[in-house]
């Protein structure tokens, strides 16, 4: 990842667009980001997500496949 693509667009979703997204499609297809705090992962996430907490996105970034589509909440 370089410095420019922390310049691209990135579309934003509703939460019934995200559904929709996600609705029949294998979780394998797509990542599911939880930027969240631990605890508040703890407390309920989505099924399938990945906690990377937004203050460790930098450093773990590779830890994303780069080739599918992503979602962070």
């Amino acid at each position: 990842m370089g410095v420019l693509d922390y310049f691209r667009p990135v579309r934003s979703m509703t939460t019934e667009e995200a559904r929709e997204f996600m609705r029949g499609k294998d979780p394998g297809d797509y990542n599911l980001v939880d930027v969240r705090q631990p605890k508040e992962y703890e407390r309920g996430h989505l099924a399938g997500s990945v906690l990377i907490p937004v203050g460790e996105l930098g450093r773990r970034i590779g830890e994303i496949d780069a080739s599918k589509p992503t979602i962070t909440y």
